[in-house]
């Protein structure tokens, strides 16, 4: 993309009704975005019907759900689950009865992992094992979900799956240097890439992340025309990451979080979709603002361009709900700091020389940098100190109100897709929220101040 193109506007539902179909193509463990997007199913009378990875049994083999595992899912979905897996990535995958490239990466050393290189002949083998493995599986899925389609009923289809970092301790421990580090344990994210071990992390973001996108696509070709065949309506959507819109100053800007890594992976899929997009497939890729997340928290930083979120609720024309907000957040931060010194700290970076060259969105995703890493991080930290509790932030209560406004926003946008390609900017997120709070009787519930982790499950 040449630009970040704007959702255009608020969108209420228009195809989606009782018993048509919701599929989550990604097995949902903890808090983000999809929680959204399944509470607008729900309230929308949609039958919800989810997959599963699959587990590892003690000797790597992938294996279905046993009937305890599936009734914990199925719970936590608010639906059936097709218990087939569907495990993405080749990073534990082996050819032949031999290593996985996780074993392979496993074997590097702080020392050595800049200069070791890797079999890529081999590893091509482990990502033919891996990708003929998740294809009959997904035919399997398909066969039983065609199956659970009657006549008449429109179906979406929703992508969450996402990551791929092989769990190997060298790499973790990069990682942590990269996302984490500052001072003399910052670490480089380009050498990390320039590397035969930031090569194969990359492919594998490319399998988990997109490639799945373009392999559910296919897959439900034939569910797809059926459906459409008898008059009904097919959408695809998936969850990107390609910077934010936010408030900077007093205009909306877009900016990123640096480095992410994974954004690479988050270009091909927006590819997919616009491939999908030409053949006349509704597949559309939403760029969603920066949340905390159970995969996220890794990016230490990530969390910073939320707060701002605040800025934008009052200036679209926010009122009194806007206001509880800004009151939920101040009550969560320790005595003698206020909203306006966390902003003021927001404000800081976001000017910081050290940050100009970040917001080129035509260098995305770029690497990051001494200086970058070192304000990120220790603003991160300075925020995150001053708070009550470390484990009840302001970032968590933001996370959730966005989960909720970008699973409306995306829910109505579906009836009516635009493009392959979306940005869900904090100026619609804002008016989302704030029209959804308009009643009267709403202002009469009390906003939660202290929301855990946990409970952004179920936001």
């Amino acid at each position: 993309m040449e630009n970040p193109i704007a959702l255009e506007g608020i969108n209420e539902n228009t195809v989606f009704r009782k018993d048509d179909i919701f599929v989550l193509f990604g097995e949902l463990f903890g808090r983000g975005y999809a929680t959204g997007l399944l509470d607008q199913a729900r309230k929308a009378g949609m039958r919800i019907v989810g997959i599963t990875v699959g587990r590892r049994d003690e000797n790597n083999a992938l294996r279905p759900l046993t009937d305890e595992e599936v009734a914990e899912a199925e719970s936590r979905l608010g639906g059936t689950i097709i218990n087939v897996p569907l495990m993405a990535g080749f990073d534990l995958d082996a050819s032949a009865q031999g290593a996985t490239p996780t074993d392979l990466l496993s074997k590097l050393t702080l020392d050595s992992w800049e200069r070791e290189k890797l079999d890529w002949e081999y590893i091509e083998k482990c990502k033919a094992v891996s990708n003929a493995r998740f294809t009959a599986s997904l035919s399997q899925v398909m066969a039983i979900l065609d199956g659970m389609i009657g006549d008449g009923r429109n179906v979406f289809f929703a992508h969450t799956m996402a990551g791929g970092i092989p769990k190997a301790k060298v790499l973790l421990v990069v990682a942590n240097r990269i996302y984490k580090g500052t001072g003399h344990r910052h670490m480089s994210s380009e050498a990390l890439l320039q590397s035969d071990m930031g090569k194969l992390i990359l492919q594998n973001f490319d399998e988990v992340s997109a490639n799945t996108f373009r392999h559910l696509i296919d897959f439900s070709t034939a569910i797809r025309e059926r459906v459409e065949a008898a008059g009904g309506q097919v959408r695809y959507t998936a969850y990107g990451y390609h910077g934010t819109g936010i408030l900077i100053g007093d205009e909306y800007r877009w900016q990123t979080y640096t480095n992410y890594t994974q954004g690479y992976a988050k270009m091909r899929l927006e590819g997919i979709a616009q491939e999908a997009w030409a053949m006349g497939v509704k597949a559309t890729v939403y760029n969603c603002p920066e949340i905390r997340t159970n995969s996220s928290d890794v990016f230490t930083g990530i969390e910073l361009p939320l707060i701002p979120l605040l800025l934008a609720l009052k200036k679209e024309n926010g009122g009194r709900w806007a206001n509880d907000q800004w009151q939920a957040c101040e009550n969560l931060l320790a005595d003698g700091f206020t909203l306006d010194d966390v902003i003021e700290k927001i404000a800081d970076l976001q000017s910081s020389e050290a940050m100009i060259p970040f917001y080129d969105f035509s260098a995305w995703p770029m690497p990051n940098s001494q200086t970058q890493a070192d304000l990120t991080i220790g603003t991160s930290n300075e925020i995150t100190a001053m708070h009550r509790d470390s484990k009840v932030m302001i970032s968590d209560l933001l996370s959730a109100l966005v989960v909720k406004a970008t699973g409306q926003l995306i829910f109505g946008a579906s009836s009516s897709p635009r493009g392959p390609v979306r940005w869900l900017n904090h100026d619609l997120v804002a008016r989302r929220l704030n029209v959804s709070h308009e009643e009267p009787e709403t202002f009469a519930t009390p906003h939660p101040c202290a929301q855990t982790s946990s409970q952004l499950e179920a936001a």
